[in-house]
C-alpha cells in the first residue's frame, strides 16, 4: 500500500516537472516582446530542473528504503 502510494506520488511529481519544464520553454521561446514573460519562463525552467534533481534524489532514497525493508 505504501509502495503504491509512493509510486503514484512520484509519478505525479514527474508529470508536474514535465509540465512546468514545457511551459517554461514555451514562455521563454514565445515571440512575446515582454521581457518579464521570457524571464518568468526561464525561471520556470530553472526551478523545474532543480525540482527534478531533488525528485531524483528523493526517488532514490525511497527505492533504497523499499529495498532495505523488503530484505529484512
Amino acid at each position: 500500500m505504501i509502495s503504491d502510494l509512493t509510486t503514484r506520488i512520484v509519478m505525479a511529481a514527474w508529470a508536474l516537472f514535465m509540465l512546468s519544464w514545457a511551459l517554461g520553454w514555451l514562455l521563454k521561446g514565445s515571440p512575446i516582446p515582454i521581457y518579464r514573460v521570457k524571464r518568468f519562463g526561464q525561471d520556470m525552467v530553472e526551478d523545474a530542473i532543480l525540482g527534478a534533481f531533488w525528485l531524483a534524489v528523493g526517488t532514490s532514497i525511497f527505492a533504497l528504503i523499499k529495498y532495505l525493508a523488503s530484505s529484512v
